[in-house]
């Protein structure tokens, strides 16, 4: 029978994953609101000229 609490001790994260976790967070992502806000003040910029 496998003891789980032996294997996860002897569990660590993999060092990958906590760099992409880390990457992720420090980039600011425009999601579909920011997206369609912005096209459409550049749209209002275009006519305006």
């Amino acid at each position: 029978m496998i003891d789980f609490e032996t294997e996860l001790k002897k569990f660590h994260p993999s060092l990958e994953v906590q760099d992409a976790e880390e990457a992720i967070a420090q980039h600011d992502l425009a999601d579909m609101v920011d997206l369609i806000v912005r096209t459409v003040k550049e749209g209002e910029e275009k006519q305006a000229e």
